[in-house]
């Protein structure tokens, strides 16, 4: 299947690094590289640009995409960059781009495993290496279950679909998406059934375990952030609640300075702002952009810029 995957909120989240001809940026999530491209022609023949993704596929269509350009694709996790740009001799970032969560290609390739809309082997990994859908499936215990369907997939019929799964495979081994759909289904109210397809949550929940979304995420970010540049931007698009509160969360930290009560004649803590938000709210997309991609309706385009300490 030929690697098409739409980059959502391209132009906002591109402008938003203010790239400087000749400076040196990563796209920690090339994916088909929509994002790379638009950087790569804003850089210059001087410029550097680094393209990470821990998809083999992703990085070979990025590669076909940005012919005649001449960036560094590195096929690992985001959150490996610190080692990755070392062993390249790189110590800094002028900015870094990162478009969270599974891609368009991967959802729509029923041989990844990722969607619930077809049946298909029961995988889920972005990398392809490691362990899969199918083992945490399989071979969680039910408590283990239901804690990652209630913590990553916010899933309140959590605890009826673990038991779901382990009473399902204890007559046979469940082997596919379309397995597992039918599993969840029989497994929360029927009134959740006909409001929406209840899979959604589930499915969610078991790709980050597999993929270990959110530690890579809390490493990346402080890595990243660590790597700017003063004057660095920070461009990151989320998908999910769980993703944005990290973001978020992580860069009102940065933000912030002085935390002393209100009541203190003087500040004490010492504390000074690393970072000043370049969007005080989320960037989301505009009625052009969900006519022309649904999947953008979730997406929040969050920037910060490194201050000189």
């Amino acid at each position: 299947m030929e690697f098409s995957h739409k980059s959502v909120l391209l132009i906002p989240a591109v402008d938003g690094l203010n790239i400087k001809e000749g400076g040196i940026y990563a796209d920690c999530t090339a994916g088909g590289g929509g994002h790379s491209l638009e950087i790569a022609k804003k850089l210059g023949k001087t410029g550097r640009l680094i393209c990470f993704d821990r998809d083999i596929e992703a990085i070979e269509a990025a590669k076909k995409r940005l012919e005649g350009y001449d960036p560094v694709f590195v096929n690992r996790n985001f959150s490996e960059i610190k080692e990755a740009l070392n062993e390249l001799g790189i110590d800094r970032l002028d900015g870094a781009l990162m478009d969270l969560g599974v891609s368009s290609h991967q959802l729509d390739d029923p041989e990844r495993g990722f969607s619930f809309h077809n049946d298909a082997p029961l995988d889920m990994r972005m990398s392809g290496e490691g362990m899969s859908a199918r083992d945490v499936v399989n071979e969680y215990p039910e408590e283990k279950l239901a804690e990652i369907l209630f913590e990553y997939g916010e899933e309140k019929f959590a605890r009826g679909i673990a038991h779901g799964i382990v009473s399902a495979r204890e007559n046979a081994t469940i082997e596919t998406t379309g397995e597992l759909a039918e599993i969840i289904k029989r497994n929360v109210p029927l009134k959740v059934r006909k409001e929406k397809n209840p899979c959604r949550k589930t499915f969610q929940a078991i790709r980050i375990e597999v993929n270990g979304e959110l530690d890579a995420l809390n490493t990346a970010l402080d890595d990243i952030f660590e790597l700017l540049s003063d004057g660095g931007r920070l461009s990151v698009i989320t998908f999910h609640s769980l993703e944005d509160r990290i973001v978020k969360q992580r860069f009102n930290d940065w933000c912030t300075g002085c935390t002393c009560p209100k009541d203190f004649p003087v500040c004490v803590c010492g504390k000074k702002p690393r970072a000043a938000h370049i969007t005080r709210k989320p960037i989301t997309a505009d009625e052009a952009e969900l006519a022309d991609n649904p999947r953008s309706r979730s997406a929040k385009l969050r920037i910060i810029e490194k201050l000189p300490q």
